[in-house]
């Protein structure tokens, strides 16, 4: 099987990392990709925004299965572009992307199918933001009606702070807080089925203790000791299934990765959010314990025949990811900073460097965005793990490097909003 991934970040090179290793994936390739990448991948240099050009891609180069990484081209429709050249594709289509591009669609979606959520109200004038504020009180809770990279949320008790994110924003969704320790659990669907992979925990903010700006994720674990026995049942029972029967009832069945972003709350677990894609970094850990063939599972779910295939399995133990970022993220990042440090990890049998924003110049391995890298390593549990992540970050430099020193630490149920409301 021939696999095409299409995207440039950390959450492809984990997934063209995981395809390699599959028996039944004879040739891995990526567009554009990143230096990581280059070193599993074939990697062609198209823009993966450009649907006609990566369907073009594809077929030239006899590619099996196409796997769509990132939000933004899913949501602009490059899956179907795919589609229509008569290849297989793991992503959902443009409509059915509209669950993580359109906040307002995705509620809308979860109020159909009766899935538990938080209440909420979307608002495109500051009077209906204020009504919508004082309808639900502190914390409160902004998000942007459209895709900003994980970086579109404020939580806040602080009014102003929330009319101010909601002012730069066309339209907003104003919701109640949920409260409780979050998760997310991704599960892979073939438009009428899903099966669900390891639940994960991401670290948003981008200072220690759940402090700071949201981010696109500074570090994520798995599997997660203290969530309850049965919660992934609830959540395939009263979120996925319904969700999945609301999109085929809207004629956009979701092929794809849903990613669910949950709050296990006194009432039990409530969604979020819904994204469309595998989230970077919470996945990274996710996929470092896959034993099962990857490839295998998404060419099922793209054919729409995941009953073909069995469960996904996973090692025992843990895997802990932490992200160091550039200097000056998230506000804005630095490029062409010197990296040193990598090639000494990549030598290594349980901890790895995840490429995410990095270029390759005559200088060597330099930056090229505002998340640089991962380290992600496995271990006999989740303190080993972060022990040896730890490790393998103390080991790589470059020049404003700034990264998190709790990633997965004690207690692993902390909730970062929480601590950032303190």
């Amino acid at each position: 099987m021939k696999v095409l991934v299409v995207g440039t970040g950390g959450r492809e090179h984990a997934l063209a990392l995981s395809l390699a290793r599959d028996p039944a994936v004879t040739e891995v390739h990526a567009a554009p990709g990143n230096p990581g990448i280059g070193a599993v991948a074939t990697v062609h240099d198209i823009d993966a925004m450009d649907g006609p050009a990566v369907a073009s891609l594809a077929t030239s180069i006899g590619a099996d299965l196409v796997v769509v990484g990132p939000e933004a081209p899913l949501v602009a429709g490059v899956a179907d572009a795919v589609r229509d050249a008569g290849i297989a594709c793991f992503g959902p289509s443009r409509a059915a992307a509209r669950l993580e591009g359109s906040k307002a669609f995705s509620k809308q979606v979860m109020a159909d199918a009766g899935v538990p959520t938080a209440g909420s109200r979307t608002c495109t004038t500051p009077e209906e933001v204020a009504a919508a504020l004082d309808a639900f009180g502190a914390p409160y809770v902004v998000k942007d009606d459209a895709l900003a990279a994980g970086k579109g949320v404020v939580v806040t008790r602080d009014r102003d702070e929330a009319v101010a994110h909601a002012a730069g924003c066309e339209r907003v969704v104003v919701e109640e807080f949920l409260d409780g320790p979050e998760f997310s659990l991704f599960v892979v669907c073939d438009g009428t089925a899903g099966r669900p992979l390891l639940p994960a925990q991401d670290f948003k903010r981008i200072f220690d203790g759940g402090r700071g700006p949201n981010t696109g994720g500074m570090g994520s674990y798995a599997p997660l000791d203290w969530l309850p026995d049965g919660v992934v049942a609830t959540v395939m029972e009263r979120v996925v299934a319904p969700t999945l029967a609301e999109m085929q009832h809207l004629g956009a069945p979701f092929v794809g990765c849903l990613y669910v972003g949950l709050a296990l709350t006194a009432a039990g677990p409530q969604v979020i959010e819904f994204n469309v894609r595998f989230g970077d970094p919470d996945i990274q850990p996710v996929l470092a314990l896959l034993e099962s063939p990857l490839g295998v599972l998404l060419h099922a779910a793209a054919r729409g025949d995941l009953a073909s295939v069995a469960e996904p399995r996973f090692a025992e133990g843990a895997a802990v990811t932490v992200v160091m970022a550039s200097a000056g993220y998230p506000e804005g990042s630095r490029s062409g900073d010197v990296v040193v440090g990598t090639e000494t990890l990549d030598r290594e049998s349980d901890v790895d460097v995840i490429h995410a924003g990095t270029a390759r110049t005559d200088a060597g391995l330099v930056t090229a965005g505002g998340r640089v890298l991962a380290v992600r390593a496995t271990g006999a549990d989740v303190a080993d793990a972060r022990a040896k992540a730890y490790e393998g970050v103390a080991s790589i430099s470059f020049p404003g490097a700034q990264w998190r020193r709790d990633i997965a630490a004690e207690p692993l149920g902390v909730m970062e909003g929480a601590a950032a409301l303190d």
